[in-house]
């Protein structure tokens, strides 16, 4: 009884996480940490990215490339570390352990849950805003 009474707990803080992004906070995130590369307007045009290897991707276009579906997923596994990325050098996001810590469930495009930190749920949340 008391796993099935785990996993209906579980189940029903999924849509109040949903609930709690907050995509003003991710906005202020995302200027904070990652304009430098992928630029003010979020098109990957920022400061660094005529230095880097790999170009940063238009992050206003990312639900189009993926046939009309925000890859919540893959954005999630590539900012806190899960789907590390080559050219960086290091694990994203390089600024460090700023995005760990007090795991949060969110809502996958799959609609199963998935657990990262606070700061990453408000950023996806401000990337998920701002799709053209």
């Amino acid at each position: 009884m008391k796993p099935y009474l785990a996993a209906l707990t579980a189940l029903a803080l999924i849509p109040c996480a949903a609930l709690a992004q907050d995509a003003q906070i991710g906005a202020e995130l995302y200027d904070t940490h990652c304009a430098v590369c992928h630029g003010a307007e979020v098109r990957g045009n920022g400061p660094l990215a005529p230095a880097m290897v790999l170009q940063p991707p238009n992050l206003r276009t990312l639900k189009a490339r993926y046939d009309g579906v925000f890859p919540t997923v893959r954005v999630v596994t590539r900012i806190d570390g899960r789907d590390p990325l080559v050219a960086h050098g290091s694990p994203m996001p390089v600024y460090g352990e700023f995005f760990e810590g007090e795991d949060v469930p969110m809502k996958a495009e799959t609609g199963q849950p998935i657990i990262t930190s606070r700061p990453v749920v408000d950023l996806v949340a401000f990337l998920e805003a701002i799709q053209e």
